[in-house]
């Protein structure tokens, strides 16, 4: 198969267009080609004018590590371009920025999930470029998520960076896909345009991530495809005093980590509360000791999620589920546990970071309600998930 970045560049009438534009380029480390040339460098050495490079969130080179660690702008050198970036100072386009190139190309890994910033970053090109008269590509790439749809959709009020519009946790589209949507919905007047990819399938051997591409960190904690598959659910760890695995080598595969949990209660009360939630993949109770971040230096009893190999079923996996159930066993399980982490989360500084997360406080407020069931969410989160697959159903390309 070919990803976009691939097809632009083996097809010369794909680039005509192109010809006599100043081009702009949004990359990270997993902008590369089917040989693992960076794509900056692809497009220079096929002679397109490339004027101006940026950097999403974690940068152009990947090397931010948390959450508000900004990035400077910078001067490529060797190619002697600005360097943009779209994660400090500011995260929206500024007119200096807009100002650099004629014609955007996006091409940025995604992981599927609303809260992966990229996707607003989309969203904030698309807007200034509508407002600039600019064009923008989209050179899609996969959802490593693949289809599937789950969680429940941001709440109206609720926007932020981590939650740029109305749809639930795992939304199921391609970046080409979802700029489509956001021009319709958002009713932008922008000249858009998706290199989409050829021989992708979503439903066939590698549920969405093709079994012939190596996986490349699109930001540093996404070290695998196993973390892309569970981060819909992993990262509302990072609302939580909980440890989502940030300094061990396995970040954001972990339903949590903790030194005054035990894991295996959790688990069982889990199975109590819910024994079909926890489908698709398999839960192994494991010890770590962080170098960083939450619980550093400290012994944490941890469960584990492999929704990969033999233990992965693709159409039953449901990790937005799964974190919850965790959750809510420890809400039973330690009725007065401090479990909600109350910090400045992506700028937002008046929420909670759990809301902030989830698109408002739903997810929350089941968890801390003793009489709340498992059923109660799930017939809330079904209801948006449907109403998600009916909106999205014509901006499907693939």
């Amino acid at each position: 198969m070919k990803f976009g970045i691939d097809r632009l560049l083996a097809d010369r009438e794909l680039r005509k267009p192109l010809d006599g534009k100043r081009v702009a380029l949004v990359a990270h480390p997993a902008s590369v080609t089917a040989d693992l040339t960076h794509s900056l460098d692809a497009l220079v050495a096929a002679g397109i004018d490339i004027a101006s490079a940026f950097g999403p969130q974690h940068g152009l080179k990947g090397d931010k590590q948390d959450n508000m660690v900004e990035t400077a702008d910078d001067i490529d050198p060797r190619l002697g371009i600005p360097v943009f970036s779209l994660y400090g100072e500011v995260r929206r386009p500024t007119e200096e920025m807009m100002a650099s190139a004629d014609l955007f190309l996006f091409d940025l890994q995604d992981l599927g999930c609303r809260i992966y910033t990229f996707v607003t970053t989309l969203l904030y090109l698309l807007d200034e470029a509508a407002r600039h008269k600019k064009s923008v590509w989209v050179l899609d790439r996969p959802n490593p998520a693949g289809r599937p749809i789950e969680g429940l959709s941001l709440l109206p009020g609720q926007e932020s960076f981590v939650g740029a519009a109305p749809m639930p946790m795992r939304h199921g589209l391609t970046m080409g896909e979802m700029g489509h949507w956001f021009v319709e919905h958002f009713g932008l007047d922008v000249d858009y345009r998706v290199i989409a990819m050829e021989g992708w399938q979503p439903d066939g051997p590698g549920h969405g991530w093709p079994d012939d591409r190596i996986w490349i960190n699109p930001s540093p904690n996404a070290a695998n495809v196993n973390m892309a598959r569970a981060y819909a659910g992993t990262v509302m760890l990072e609302g939580t005093t909980l440890s989502e695995g940030r300094g061990t080598t396995r970040p954001l595969e972990v339903l949590f980590g903790a030194p005054d949990l035990d894991a295996a209660a959790v688990r069982a009360e889990m199975e109590r509360l819910a024994p079909e939630w926890p489908a698709g993949c398999a839960l192994r109770e494991c010890w770590f000791e962080p170098t960083f971040h939450k619980h550093a230096g400290k012994l944490c009893n941890a469960l584990m999620i492999h929704a990969e190999g033999p233990f992965y079923a693709h159409d039953t996996f449901r990790p937005w589920r799964l974190q919850s159930l965790a959750f809510k066993a420890i809400r039973r399980l330690h009725p007065d546990y401090p479990l909600w982490r109350d910090f400045a989360y992506e700028y937002e500084l008046d929420r909670l970071a759990i809301d902030v997360i989830n698109g408002g406080p739903t997810l929350r407020t089941w968890v801390d309600d003793p009489d709340a069931e498992p059923a109660d969410l799930d017939q809330l989160a079904a209801r948006d998930e449907r109403q998600w697959r009916e909106k999205i159903a014509p901006y499907l390309r693939y």
